[in-house]
């Protein structure tokens, strides 16, 4: 459940040189000795580990001697590498693909999805090369090797606001949709403080998720981001089964609403591509996935990544097209929820609800476990483990993200605004810079070079001219509710 990216996965890989033979550099592993033995999947972790991110693993994971960890080959086959990281491109992100479609239209639509796919897998070619010859397996630690400390901020920053995003956009779900599940099982649909989005939000957060996420150790939790790609594919089917178009609208009649359109241009088409961004965000889990791979070598990653893609394409192309055929111009930012204006107690899609419902609230403490570890770096904080600074930093942070949640009008916002900053961050410009900056054996005049350099260009265009775009939007819609407020 996208993204995520929200995709947290909660493993640990062992660091060991890359045999991929395809490198030149000479001095290419020279500093494997810098990185961390350990690095969970979302590449969060620095070499300075702390005792709260050690706690992060198990036991067991933590009893292998440092030469083992340090030099010992990845375990995972093609197939497990595969559905790992079809496990961290999958995310919240589906939700709100059909209201892209909605909005730029089928043709229009696809062209975007086929060319945020094609952007998304280069720059996973970009990020593997400069591994190779940057030495390094950790996302922040290629930032700190290309551009020192500012490097290193860019790249964590992103990461974290990927997090908090993906973590945003689950407590989004809980509010839309847990609501609705509590008046089926109630059979009413009386407005009581028990089916407000907003109460049910803090109350989740503070009878499940902080519980969650005060613990020392979320290893039970691993295997949540599997359970929600599950959800997503379950969800998927249910979607396929009622495609059966459900005119929303009053104002014109059925043919016309549920006449599908091919190319749309409105105020809503700028979010469409920050979107498909932070549907298809999973670059801080490449290097970690790479590291852990058997018999690994950048082609070989570069397959995985192939596949992957093309595997979470084709779902992310089926969920958006029969949500907008179903719903057309009507369906909304978060698909599942707009299925409750024609489907209201139907008993499969509310087993969908639970079941996402579920997956979401569990994986929110896995996606702030790095957030918190991030933090505590950035404030330099020892390595002793303190419980009085680990529970204001949870505290704080879901404090910050259920007041986002309940004063962002929509989900939308969400999907926009970290689209168009952190994912735009970490497909386009994060591994083309460091690649223009660590492949120090082509030169810039090289088609390797100009092609990075081209799209590190597009990813600044991409950022900026989404960003001033939403904004805008923003901006008239507060103006057009003003104007409404005082009679106009």
């Amino acid at each position: 459940m996208n993204k995520a990216p929200a995709n947290t996965k909660m493993s640990s890989f062992n660091i060991a040189p890359d045999m991929d033979c395809s490198s030149s550099n000479s001095n290419e592993y020279s500093s494997y000795q810098d990185c961390p033995a350990k690095v969970p999947l979302n590449g969060l972790q620095y070499s300075d580990m702390d005792a709260e991110s050690q706690n992060f693993l198990t036991d067991h994971q933590l009893g292998k001697k440092k030469y083992e960890a340090e030099y010992s080959p990845g375990s995972a086959s093609f197939g497990m590498s595969v559905f790992n990281l079809g496990n961290a491109i999958m995310g919240s992100g589906i939700l709100g693909l059909s209201y892209a479609m909605a909005n730029t239209g089928i043709a229009l639509f696809v062209i975007l999805l086929v060319a945020v796919a094609i952007f998304s897998l280069y720059s996973v070619h970009l990020l593997l090369k400069t591994a190779n010859e940057g030495g390094s397996l950790v996302y922040e630690q290629l930032g700190y090797k290309a551009f020192g400390i500012p490097g290193k901020l860019a790249a964590s920053c992103s990461i974290t606001m990927q997090n908090f995003g993906a973590m945003a956009s689950y407590l989004y779900i809980v509010k839309y949709e847990l609501p609705i599940v509590i008046k089926a099982f109630l059979d009413s649909n009386d407005n009581a403080w028990y089916t407000n989005g907003d109460y049910l939000v803090l109350l989740v957060t503070v009878a499940i998720i902080l519980p969650l996420s005060l613990l020392k150790n979320l290893g039970y939790l691993g295997y949540t981001s599997g359970f929600s790609l599950l959800c997503m594919v379950f969800f998927l089917i249910v979607v396929s089964t009622e495609i059966n178009c459900s005119c929303l609208t009053i104002e014109i009649n059925i043919e016309q609403c549920c006449k599908p359109k091919y190319f749309v241009f409105n105020s809503q088409t700028v979010y469409a591509v920050p979107i498909l961004t932070f549907a298809f965000v999973c670059h801080p889990a490449i290097l970690p996935m790479y590291e852990e791979l058997k018999d690994r070598s950048r082609r070989k990653m570069q397959n995985v990544a192939n596949v992957s893609f093309l595997g979470m394409f084709v779902m992310y192309l089926l969920a958006a097209l029969f949500g907008y055929l179903t719903f057309n111009e009507a369906v909304e930012p978060e698909l599942l929820h707009t299925y409750s204006k024609v489907y209201n107690f139907d008993v499969v899609l509310l087993i969908v609800r639970f079941a996402v419902l579920t997956a979401v609230t569990l994986t929110v403490p896995v996606v702030l476990f790095p957030i918190r570890t991030s933090v505590n770096h950035l404030l330099g904080a020892s390595k002793e483990f303190s419980w009085p600074r680990h529970i204001c930093i949870t505290v704080a942070l879901l404090v910050c993200v259920n007041i986002l949640v309940i004063f962002v009008p929509t989900i939308r916002d969400i999907f926009g605004f970290i689209g168009a900053s952190a994912a735009a961050m970490l497909i386009f410009i994060l591994p083309s810079a460091f690649y223009i900056k660590l492949v120090r054996k082509e030169s810039m005049k090289s088609v390797q070079k100009m092609g990075a350099t081209l799209f590190l260009i597009v990813g600044f265009m991409v950022m900026i001219g989404s960003m001033a775009l939403i904004i805008a939007d923003w901006i008239h819609n507060a103006g057009s509710s003003d104007e409404h407020a005082d009679g106009h």
